[in-house]
């Protein structure tokens, strides 16, 4: 059995930063990543990561039949290979609000309050033309402006200003209220995913180990510590892995809460029910899930000036060449260029996120539609409902039992009815009518609330932020401390979105890379201020 100072489980958005903190520190590590490395262009090209979407690089981890969703079975597309969601998501650089931070600290999660996060947040980034008081240069994650800006992108920011909402240049500035183009995770046109920047930066070392395509089946426990890992590797073969100081989970939101499970470390009556000795009684492990949930409002127009067609033929050829030579054009886009963040309910801050793709585009099962169009996507910010994820056996190789409840609390499902009025408000605007835009869904019928509400429920999707299955906290519900260690469990830790005890306001790629820095400075004992204020 091979032994490493560490061993990290998940090489995603989180376990590629945690690696790289670690490793810097001359620390050995075995990084473990279920699937393949991120070899394929479709990854590093920024617009065609949807053809990424559904291949072996993603989980497409599937809910049970949804009761707010008219009984369908909403799909959850999480990256499995380096980088992970930083691989295969959509780029957009988003924080959160200051109040998210805010609020974890009044639930207890001390040394987690906005001014806490702000200063890891500006030390993990290279902004390519924000500074000061609310952003950092210099650090491991690139964050661009758009290389690409399409006709509909542009035409619905100026829609959005004509129906009287504001302009927004800097969405993790002093407020985050605004319409306009997002900041993405992006470098030379090209993806600045977390396998790209940190993990790329030490990769040479002759302390880090990566093994991929390689399934962790449990945590090694030694006197009721963690130990080392069990994984299984492609070629079928077992292996063992001793941690001589900490375990550190990474995997996401979904797997984190399976593996510690299978581990005997979760709800006891659920373990004792699949035979799995318990280890530790937990009963937080698997509950509290929550993700941003969206139902398009879709406009179309008999103009041929959508993104439909344009990875075929002739057009695709010409997209490719002005990629290949001039790192510009369609190629270079995130597709979801432009959106932002409005208050509908008068609350006093954003409650929906906007996000903006310049084609008629469904769902992970669904894909693009016919004809040409664009979806306007509101989305809940900040959701009441809470899932669950529980195993279905005590096999490693089944997939868990996954119970979104989305859209099951009233507010949720006002709150999205309200985005939705919206949205079809911005594109009933001169600038989307000056494209030929008329609208298609909800259509002319759906005229009231309760109409409007039939038709979120049967398209409502999510935007892929699983989040809060092992949250951070002090109540009897909690997985994990302030420092990120799972309680009653020594040498194990968890730094990914599981831990949130809420939701953030937005997208949730960079506050786990938050989360993976903080980790990082808790296990390796640093100095900065936010960490000498927890010891």
């Amino acid at each position: 059995m091979k032994t490493f100072d560490y061993i990290v489980v998940g090489g995603g958005s989180a376990g590629c930063v945690v690696t790289n903190r670690l490793v810097q520190a001359g620390k050995s590590v075995l990084l473990l990543e279920a699937g393949p490395r991120d070899n394929t262009p479709f990854i590093h090209i920024p617009a065609t990561f949807v053809r990424v979407i559904g291949s072996k690089r993603t989980w497409m981890y599937e809910t049970e039949p949804e009761p707010g969703a008219n009984g369908r079975v909403l799909v959850v597309p999480q990256g499995r290979t380096l980088g992970g969601g930083s691989s295969v998501n959509a780029m957009i650089y988003v924080r959160g609000q200051a109040q998210d931070y805010d609020t974890w600290r009044d639930l207890g999660c001390e040394g987690w309050g906005y001014e806490d996060v702000l200063p890891v947040f500006k030390r993990c980034e290279d902004n390519e033309t924000l500074a000061g008081e609310y952003h950092g240069t210099g650090g491991p994650l690139k964050v661009s402006e758009p290389r690409h800006r399409h006709p509909i992108s542009s035409a619905f920011v100026r829609a959005a200003q004509e129906v009287g909402l504001p302009f927004s240049h800097d969405f993790n500035g002093a407020s985050q209220e605004g319409i306009g183009f997002y900041q993405t995770t992006t470098f030379r046109a090209r993806r600045g995913s977390t396998a790209a920047t940190y993990l790329k930066a030490v990769r040479g070392s002759p302390l880090l180990t990566i093994s991929t395509e390689s399934a962790v089946r449990s945590i090694l426990m030694e006197n009721g510590a963690a130990a080392g890992i069990a994984y299984r590797t492609a070629d079928g073969i077992d292996h063992k892995a001793k941690a001589k100081e900490e375990v550190i989970l990474c995997a996401g939101a979904l797997a984190t809460p399976k593996l510690l499970m299978l581990s005997g470390i979760g709800p006891a009556a659920h373990l004792s029910s699949h035979g799995i000795p318990v280890l530790r009684d937990l009963p937080g492990v698997g509950e509290n899930f929550q993700d941003h949930i969206t139902a398009s409002v879709y406009g179309i127009t008999d103009r041929a000036i959508s993104l439909k067609g344009q990875d075929r033929g002739i057009r695709a050829a010409v997209n490719g060449l002005q990629y290949l030579f001039n790192r510009s054009g369609l190629l270079s886009s995130n597709v979801v260029e432009t959106g932002g963040f409005i208050d509908t309910s008068g609350c006093g801050r954003p409650d929906v996120q906007f996000h903006v793709t310049p084609a008629l585009v469904g769902d992970a099962s669904r894909g693009q539609m016919d004809g040409h169009g664009v979806s306007i996507n509101p989305c809940i910010l900040r959701p009441e409902a809470r899932g669950k994820v529980s195993i279905r056996s005590a096999k490693a190789e089944d997939p868990i039992v996954f119970v979104g409840n989305n859209l099951t609390k009233q507010a949720d499902i006002d709150t999205l009815v309200r985005g939705i009025k919206l949205g079809r408000k911005i594109l009933a605007a001169p600038a989307m009518k000056a494209l030929g835009f008329r609208e298609l869904a909800p259509g002319d019928e759906a005229q009231t609330d309760a109409a409007i509400e039939y038709h979120a429920r049967s398209i409502a999707k999510t935007v892929y932020h699983p989040s809060g299955t092992a949250k951070m906290g002090r109540d009897e519900m909690a997985v994990v401390d302030t420092r990120l260690r799972v309680i009653g469990v020594p040498r194990l830790r968890i730094a990914d979105a599981s831990i949130m005890p809420t939701l953030v306001s937005g997208n949730t790629n960079a506050p786990s890379i938050m989360i993976a820095e903080r980790c990082a400075d808790f296990v390796l004992q640093k100095s900065e201020p936010e960490a000498r204020r927890l010891r």
